[in-house]
């Protein structure tokens, strides 16, 4: 195996270079004692990494993969006593020194003309491996690292609470600027600028004007153009965390028939933040969810469209479904993203102990009062802007 050296004159475990972020060194030691926990009760020699979403986890936001793919450049290898990066020659400066600077990890490369599959091969060769996707007949455990991603550390906890704030800010000031004639992708353009000027990754983006959810309720956006009103959503990722808020912009009053439609769907997400409680069944929610759609006589509304998903290293990383299990407790994030007719609204609700928290509030926005259980929320009405036509 050729081991090429990331700088004649470097450190050769990123441990020695002083950390920048005390809070985050720890956060990284306590999930190296998860996974000693796994090597011990299942008698392994190491763990192996190569998800993205696994890599951001466990290194508590470093991001390994290269601008324009989803796929890491790089692989993490952890054992009992050490932890270390697999990468070629030509990305090790870059993550060495940014994406894990003072965190303890050791790093190895090849020349990158010859395959990193390589060195995995090496690293994984008399050692009994597990990992998140199963390469080189290593035992696969991407089930289990899902469950260990959530719940949040205190420190993710802390994290995402600021995303949702980046997030909303940059749906909203984008919705306020928004302009007749101009086309889907041009506001799309605008809602990227501002997201990536605060150092916020644009992972979904959706600008649907006039409708256009009607018929395509995953719709992107495209080169239709606005002319009386526009839902405008964003899913964006920072620290390997994903956030995600959807606002409706109108110039002038919008139809009554869509006033009415965005009204429904805010009950809707009202009821599923409401009930989104530690303890409960995702099933269990959704239960309440459905009753209201049928209550407001639009019982098939939610067929149209899925309606809520569990957030975090992954922009989903697992969606209600009709008999879904899944327990909801503190320190797991949920997007709420109902959609009746052509109105679609959401936002990220962060769950604790004693309270559920709107974790992409808003600002210098229109709110509208939603009553659940004789429980008050606020959640973002329609954006009214002069009509200048």
């Amino acid at each position: 195996m050729t081991i090429v050296a990331v700088n004649a004159h470097a450190p050769i475990s990123s441990g020695e270079i002083p950390t920048t972020d005390p809070r985050r060194a720890t956060d990284v030691e306590q999930k190296q004692q998860q996974i000693i926990e796994i090597l011990e009760e299942l008698e392994l020699d190491a763990i192996l990494l190569q998800s993205p979403e696994n890599i951001a986890w466990f290194t508590t936001g470093a991001d390994l993969t290269r601008a324009g793919s989803n796929e890491s450049c790089a692989a993490v290898f952890i054992t009992q006593d050490a932890r270390l990066i697999a990468c070629s020659n030509v990305d090790a400066n870059q993550i060495f020194d940014r994406s894990i600077p003072g965190l303890g990890f050791q790093i190895k490369t090849r020349p990158w003309y010859e395959p990193l599959s390589q060195l995995i091969r090496d690293l994984c060769k008399g050692r009994k491996v597990a990992s998140d996707t199963g390469v080189e007949s290593t035992m696969n455990l991407s089930e289990r690292f899902k469950a260990l991603r959530i719940p949040f550390s205190e420190l993710e906890g802390e994290r995402i609470r600021e995303l949702g704030k980046l997030v909303s800010h940059a749906v909203e000031a984008t919705a306020r600027r928004v302009e007749r004639g101009q086309t889907e992708q041009e506001i799309a353009g605008c809602l990227s600028h501002r997201l990536l000027k605060h150092g916020v990754t644009p992972r979904r983006l959706q600008v649907m004007v006039d409708g256009q959810s009607i018929r395509y309720r995953h719709w992107g956006y495209g080169e239709d153009r606005l002319e009386r009103y526009c839902v405008i959503s964003a899913v964006g990722s920072q620290n390997g965390l994903h956030a995600a808020a959807t606002r409706t912009v109108s110039l002038g009053k919008p139809p009554s028939s869509f006033i009415k439609s965005h009204h429904l769907a805010l009950l809707m997400q009202a009821t599923g933040m409401y009930f989104s409680k530690p303890g409960w069944a995702f099933f269990d929610t959704w239960n309440r969810v459905k009753r209201i759609y049928e209550k407001y006589e639009c019982p098939d509304e939610w067929q149209h469209s899925d309606q809520a998903d569990i957030i975090g290293y992954l922009p989903a990383e697992t969606s209600i479904l009709l008999n879904s299990e899944f327990k909801l407790q503190p320190g797991i994030a949920a997007f709420w993203h109902p959609s009746v007719g052509p109105a679609m609204t959401g936002d990220t609700i962060l769950i604790e102990e004693d309270q559920t928290i709107m974790i992409t509030p808003m600002e210098q926005w229109p709110t509208a009062k939603i009553m659940v259980k004789e429980h008050q929320l606020s959640l973002p009405d329609i954006l009214i802007l002069p009509d200048e036509a």
